[in-house]
């Protein structure tokens, strides 16, 4: 079996590449090797570190949690008709923004690089130095981070400049204003406890990680729409050369995202195995923890928050339209494409 301890460099490795990654003049990270396949950052150490830990899990019985993007499949805002519609008709600034807010949340995921999480030693029965969440202050978070927003003692870009590289490769040069980011939709009950018999601080860390895994499941739904988008041969006309490197950046930033996912559900699976210490020397189980938990937050991520940022886009994109000359018959058009629900 492979080591299940590892040192924050290791985790931090990146393999050896024959080309740099460079795009519309952008140094970005990972880079290509001598076949010109894209080797993503920071995976030499950490990719065989969570194989390692993963076959460790399911030889304790355990495995990782069960769940994937298709968990957040339906309406959270314009599809891939309606988005077609406004660019075709000249509204591109509404794809272009996407793209640039895409990039500014990533940018923000740079802070889980700083982020000293509690550790779980005290709040669980078993030992965790040889579990990936004992890792997660020591060099896996890190490189999440530097994933998103880039390592700062680097020249290399992370996900955020991929994300405005493939903007300004589609686009070129245009005159629109800076995005700005729609206002968060918090949950009104997100103080509330739903496992009260561990200490707050663990129970904020749990969630804390189901959020960043529902995050990454809604880019992964995005890298497919945003592709498809790009690749499409009726737009970016004047630029298909460039819609399709932008497309296949997408593809490299889903291929970087692919470790995220499966760590962070490695880490909810691992804390599932665990028995946990509650109040009075009494003890609860993992999976009694992490299953309550996950179906509070996921109720939150799939039946009540997407009515509402539905609504909240809808009336940004309705302002926007009626400001085009033929507002009216493309706003008419646009609401004929909706989905049904």
């Amino acid at each position: 079996m492979m080591a299940l301890r590892h040192p924050r460099k290791e985790l931090l490795r990146s393999h050896p590449v024959a080309r740099e990654h460079r795009v519309a003049g952008r140094l970005l990270h990972g880079g290509f090797d001598r076949d010109d396949r894209y080797l993503p950052p920071r995976l030499a150490g950490r990719a065989p570190a969570l194989a390692a830990w993963t076959d460790a899990l399911r030889a304790r019985g355990g495995d990782l949690l069960a769940a994937d993007a298709s968990l957040l499949a339906g309406v959270r805002g314009t599809n891939e008709a309606q988005q077609k519609l406004l660019l075709q008709e000249g509204l591109g600034q509404t794809f272009w923004n996407l793209l640039g807010i895409t990039g500014e949340i990533e940018g923000r995921g740079r802070v889980l690089a700083d982020l000293q999480l509690p550790g779980f030693a005290d709040a669980v029965v078993e030992p965790v130095a040889s579990l990936a969440i004992g890792h997660l202050s020591g060099g896996l978070l890190e490189a999440h981070g530097f994933d998103e927003g880039g390592d700062p003692r680097s020249d290399a870009g992370g996900h955020d400049a991929m994300w405005f590289a493939l903007r300004d490769l589609a686009f070129g040069e245009v005159a629109y204003p800076p995005a700005v980011a729609p206002e968060r939709i918090g949950r009104p009950d997100a103080e509330a406890r739903l496992v009260p018999e561990i200490p707050a601080r663990i129970e904020g860390t749990i969630a804390f990680l189901m959020n960043l895994l529902l995050i990454e499941f809604r880019a992964a739904l995005n890298f497919d729409f945003t592709e498809r988008l790009l690749r499409d041969p009726e737009l970016f006309r004047e630029r298909r050369v460039e819609a399709e490197l932008a497309a296949d950046v997408v593809n490299r930033i889903r291929i970087d995202e692919e470790v995220h996912v499966e760590s962070l559900r490695l880490y909810l699976g691992e804390l599932r195995s665990l028995t946990f210490r509650a109040a009075g020397g009494r003890t609860i189980a993992g999976d009694t923890v992490v299953d309550r938990l996950w179906e509070g937050i996921v109720h939150w991520w799939t039946v009540l928050q997407p009515p509402l940022a539905a609504a909240q886009q809808r009336a940004v994109l309705r302002e926007r339209i009626h400001e085009h000359p033929a507002g009216a018959r493309i706003w008419e058009h646009f609401e004929a494409l909706a989905d049904p629900e």
